[in-house]
């Protein structure tokens, strides 16, 4: 009997959870199925509205990471021949626009310029560039505002670059005696990379901190080997490509240990750019007139700190100092070795910029760069190397705000849009024979528009283009005009790029170099 009772009550347990589970597959099912059905119905809204730009297969997780294997500007100008001049792609979990066409670029930094004018969000940012708060990287807002103000204005406004003119020229003759010295009257072998660095590096920190740091001329030796470390680890960290950007599982367990050696350089970095802010903060509270307080362009960020030092902190200011080494040394030193490289495998061409040279500047004083605007033979060197040779040949990667349209593909907000200046500057579309070293296709010609864009376009385009140009100018104009140049053998200069961000030469160059007769007693003056 009680046996009885117990199953009959399990029996009916087992009605009642049976019923239970059918009232929940009665609601259940049309819910589930009302929401299947939402999914389908936007999937299918989302493919019927956006118009994507072509794309060539992707794999699962990487995307098209696979693809990347060598120059990265060099892959994607294959790949766009293939897929068009506006092609997405994927890196990863990050969706990228790649653009190669001038119309494309065009409309980026015209209609969208407001929209692209952000930057992604990238681990280097964090550790380099002080949780984003660079000129550089920084997104577009008020801080970018106030920055980009402040350099202008500082740095490379008119009046600055005509106030710093002496450093330029200082510089120039440093390089021009160093030259004298080792080459003398008889050709002899000379390597010129570490010569031109030292000319833009020291440019650069003279404005900045008042200091050299290459050269015999230096004050601090020691100092002098700790920056000259700390830079070249920046570079290389900077030109090394970081897959956890892209697939964030790799940055949660630090693949390759990149953030760790972020870290590391970066405490490295802000020791040394915190000792350049104490010691121009330390001249300006003991000198006893306004006389030179905003000498440098750290006086000029700590006079600004001093109204608003909650804006304007210690941070902020290392951050642009390193900006400015970074963008400002490394591209015109780049540029420069490229010119000379071309020059040399060209000696008809570096005939014609001599002749021009001497029939405007002569031989009884160093050229200036107040002569620049009579030479303007050299400036078409000076373009069509940066047409060839673009110290960005990816200019800095943008990011919209918000959707968007480009040649009239639809871009999501926070796709990585990359333009491809490289591919537009050898476009044989865009210019005649473009794989040819040809400076007077820039003859008479003025604004080239959206086809040679070797300093970017729209509102975040390089500021400091104007001084690139005067550095860069002025040292081709002085070797040229003091020395005579010829190739260490028969065979040509090598023009094969090496690895980073501003498109190095893979070999250092090397040249026969001795000391022009006609200029001997203005050399020997030195």
């Amino acid at each position: 009997m009680t046996s009885h009772k117990l199953v009959m009550e399990s029996h009916k347990h087992l009605d009642d959870t049976q019923q239970m589970m059918d009232e929940t597959h009665f609601f259940l099912v049309p819910v589930l199925s009302f929401i299947f059905l939402i999914l389908i119905f936007k999937l299918l809204i989302h493919k019927k509205v956006r118009n994507l730009p072509p794309s060539p297969p992707s794999l699962p997780v990487i995307g098209h990471l696979h693809l990347i294997k060598g120059p990265i500007h060099r892959v994607l100008e294959q790949l766009s021949s293939k897929y068009g001049p506006i092609m997405a792609l994927r890196f990863g979990s990050r969706p990228v626009i790649v653009v190669t066409s001038p119309s494309a670029v065009e409309e980026c930094f015209t209609r969208n310029d407001i929209v692209l004018a952000n930057r992604p969000l990238l681990l280097s940012g964090k550790y380099l560039d002080y949780d984003h708060t660079t000129l550089g990287a920084v997104p577009y807002g008020r801080l970018w505002r106030d920055l980009r103000r402040i350099t202008t204005l500082e740095l490379f406004s008119t009046t600055r670059l005509k106030a710093y003119m002496g450093v330029r020229h200082d510089e120039a003759k440093f390089l021009v005696k160093s030259l004298f010295q080792d080459a003398g009257q008889d050709f002899e072998r000379v390597e010129m990379r570490s010569r031109i660095q030292a000319l833009s590096f020291n440019i650069v920190m003279r404005v900045v901190a008042d200091k050299r740091y290459y050269g015999t001329e230096v004050a601090d030796f020691e100092e002098a080997k700790k920056f000259r470390d700390i830079i070249r680890d920046i570079f290389e960290v900077s030109g090394a490509s970081n897959p956890g950007d892209f697939i964030p599982f790799l940055r949660w367990i630090d693949f390759q240990g990149f953030q760790k050696r972020l870290s590391k350089l970066q405490r490295e970095s802000d020791s040394f750019s915190q000792s350049l802010i104490e010691e121009r903060r330390s001249k300006r509270r003991n000198s006893s007139s306004d006389e030179g307080k905003s000498k440098t362009f750290i006086d000029a960020m700590l006079s600004l700190q001093e109204s608003e030092p909650e804006y304007y902190t210690d941070d902020i200011i290392k951050g642009n100092i390193l900006t400015l080494l970074l963008a400002g040394t490394d591209t015109s030193s780049g540029t420069i070795e490229w010119a000379m490289s071309l020059l040399l495998n060209h000696p008809g061409e570096l005939e014609k910029a001599r002749a021009e040279i001497d029939e405007y500047v002569g031989q009884e004083r160093l050229v200036q760069e107040t002569d620049l605007p009579n030479l303007p033979y050299i400036q078409c060197i000076v373009n069509e190397t940066l047409r060839l040779f673009p110290a960005a040949p990816l200019l800095v990667p943008h990011e919209p705000s918000e959707d968007c349209t480009i040649g009239g593909f639809d871009v999501s907000r926070g796709t990585m849009v990359l333009v491809n200046a490289w591919a537009i500057h050898r476009d044989p579309k865009v210019w005649d024979n473009p794989l040819s070293f040809k400076p007077e296709r820039f003859e008479g010609l003025g604004n080239e528009g959206y086809r040679f864009i070797p300093f970017g376009m729209g509102r975040r385009q390089c500021p400091g283009s104007g001084l690139a140009n005067k550095v860069v100018s002025l040292a081709l104009a002085s070797f040229i005009q003091c020395f005579e140049w010829e190739r260490v053998g028969e065979e040509l200069v090598g023009l094969s790029e090496g690895k980073g961000l501003t498109m190095p030469k893979n070999e250092a160059l090397e040249a026969m170099c001795r000391a022009r007769e006609k200029m001997s007693r203005v050399l020997t003056e030195l």
